[in-house]
């Protein structure tokens, strides 16, 4: 490959990474999330890493978003929690809702904090947005490195293939704090990725604005999502249900 074909892969790959987040919509992230019962999901993957592992303390949550799983792991379970997002803003608002944690900027497929956790998390479906194969196995692969040598690893996927329909629609609506915000997304599949293409309409008293995201999420096979758990040398789990019904991914090192 020469030199200028590396740069320009190298910009398209930093483009897609610049779509694939909430910057231009994130102050409205947490008020089309109201009604998720991240408390629920919380206690439900608190109670499977301490199953599994009892002297559970300290806990990495990978994809933190603005840090409403990280609050309920700290207060309620009483993990000391810190937390990683690729979403600048969505780092800011997590250091206001839990002081003390650290949260840091970062790229799921390539983070290194230089420490390791009693338990490592990813949520929410944020496992997608490694988007390949080869994105899926890195980004496990960092995780790993982050888990204890006692330590456990939980994965809640995104959706697997024929899971999600080409054309599939939703819209949520939010209000809150003198803000009105909408967003109606249409999704498409493709060659085992989901491109969700969002459209936003943000009120506030001083008028309202229009924005757009792109998100590219990949469609991981539960085979594909344990082979690439396995490989790591953890032993991996499958619990069907998990915290949103998508399933839940639970792995551990061997004694």
């Amino acid at each position: 490959m020469g030199n200028g074909e590396g740069a320009v892969r190298k910009v398209h790959e930093y483009a897609i990474r610049a779509m694939s987040t909430y910057r231009a919509a994130a102050d409205c992230y947490d008020l089309l999330y109201q009604e998720k019962r991240y408390d629920e999901e919380a206690a439900l993957v608190a109670a499977a890493i301490r199953t599994r592992a009892p002297h559970a303390t300290t806990l990495l949550d990978v994809a933190c978003g603005t840090g409403r799983h990280a609050r309920h792991f700290a207060v309620d379970h009483g993990f000391t929690v810190d937390g990683i997002d690729l979403e600048p803003r969505f780092v800011a608002r997590a250091r206001t809702r839990l002081a003390g944690a650290q949260f840091s900027c970062g790229d799921m497929r390539d983070f290194d904090l230089g420490t390791t956790y009693d338990a490592v998390v990813c949520l929410f479906g944020s496992i997608g947005y490694a988007e390949s194969l080869d994105g899926l196995h890195r980004s496990v692969a960092a995780m790993t490195r982050h888990v204890a040598a006692r330590g456990v690893l939980t994965v809640e996927p995104w959706f697997e293939p024929g899971a999600i329909q080409d054309g599939f629609l939703v819209c949520h609506t939010g209000a809150g704090d003198g803000m009105l915000a909408c967003r109606m997304s249409r999704t498409t599949i493709d060659d085992g990725v989901s491109t969700l293409r969002f459209e936003y309409l943000i009120g506030t008293p001083a008028g309202i604005r229009h924005e757009s995201e792109v998100h590219r999420l990949g469609l991981f096979t539960r085979k594909q999502m344990t082979e690439a758990i396995s490989r790591t040398g953890l032993i991996c789990e499958y619990d069907p249900t998990g915290p949103t019904g998508r399933g839940l991914y639970i792995a551990h090192r061997p004694p």
